[in-house]
C-alpha cells in the first residue's frame, strides 16, 4: 500500500501579524476554508511538493522562512500530512487557480468557517496552537 503525504502551509505575514487561508471552490472539499497545499507527486520531498503547490495555487511568492510544525499520521501508518509555517514580509494578494475562489488574511483565532476538517482539528489542538503561538512570538522577536 502506497503512503498518501501532503503537505500545506500556513502563510504567516510580518507587517500585519495575520494568517492567508483559501477558500475551496469545489470538489469534495468544496466551500471549506484551509492552507495551501495538496499531494506530494512521485519522489517529491513534503518540502518539494508545498512549493509546486505554492507555485500553482497562489503564485511564485517570496518565502522568507519555512518552519516545520506539525506532522499528521494517520492510524493506519498510510496517510501523512505535513504543516509548515510559511512567514512573508507583507501580506499579497495572491493567484488562485481554479481550486480556490477566495482568500482571507485573519488574526490568530479569527479563523473563518467553515475549516477543512483536518485544520479545524490541528486549530482546536491545544499543544499545535501554544506551539503555533510561540513560534510566531520568536519570529516577531528575531524579526523586529
Amino acid at each position: 500500500m502506497n503512503k498518501i503525504i501532503c503537505s500545506g502551509a500556513l502563510f504567516y505575514s510580518l507587517d500585519n501579524k495575520r494568517f492567508l487561508l483559501l477558500h475551496r471552490a469545489q470538489g469534495k472539499k468544496g466551500n471549506l476554508w484551509g492552507l495551501v497545499g495538496g499531494t506530494n507527486e512521485g519522489e517529491e520531498t513534503p518540502w518539494e511538493g508545498l512549493r509546486r503547490e505554492v507555485d500553482e495555487e497562489i503564485g511564485n511568492i517570496d518565502i522568507l522562512k519555512t518552519i516545520p510544525l506539525e506532522t499528521f499520521i494517520s492510524n493506519d501508518n498510510h496517510f501523512l500530512f505535513h504543516t509548515y509555517l510559511c512567514v512573508v514580509k507583507k501580506e499579497f494578494i495572491p493567484t488562485l487557480n481554479k481550486e480556490h475562489n477566495g482568500y482571507s488574511w485573519v488574526e490568530f483565532g479569527n479563523w473563518p468557517r467553515p475549516l477543512h476538517y483536518g485544520l479545524n482539528n490541528t486549530l482546536k489542538n491545544k499543544t499545535n496552537t501554544e506551539k503555533l503561538q510561540t513560534v510566531i512570538r520568536l519570529v516577531d522577536m528575531i524579526v523586529d
